[in-house]
């Protein structure tokens, strides 16, 4: 079986997640049927250098990582700073991690305070870059 940094070298290639590659990735990230968090930050470091994001990705990016966030049910002060630190690295809200945002309110069973002011600071920027103050 593949390692990550074998598939990874083989999607970077490629430029593209689908089909075959969606189905390695899976297979090595849910190996053990769960993601920890070092296989979260490869699984987000490869979203980023992909060139060509298919629908199926997405849904398998988004979906892995809310698996990995919601374990044990809570979002707590740890995992918002990890999401705030992934989700704002560009420097900027997409639709579809807004659309994440919701999903871990919604599905979550405990909500730290941090999160929820996370939610709301998401709530309020639009999805264009946002520009520093000086």
């Amino acid at each position: 079986m593949l390692d990550l940094r074998q598939i990874e070298e083989w999607i970077i290639a490629n430029g593209r997640v689908d089909g075959h590659e969606l189905r390695m990735l899976r297979s090595v990230l849910y190996a053990d049927r769960k993601v920890d968090r070092r296989e979260a930050e490869f699984l987000v470091e490869l979203y980023k250098r992909v060139q060509y994001r298919t629908q199926s990705f997405e849904r398998f990016f988004y979906n892995t990582l809310k698996n990995h966030i919601l374990e044990d049910g809570k979002i707590g002060a740890e995992e918002t700073a990890w999401l705030r630190e992934m989700l704002f690295a560009d420097r900027t809200i997409q639709d579809e991690e807004r659309k994440f945002l919701h999903e871990l309110r919604g599905e979550a069973r405990q909500l730290s305070p941090e999160f929820e002011a996370l939610f709301e600071e998401s709530s309020k920027l639009p999805p264009e870059r946002r520009t520093s103050g000086g």
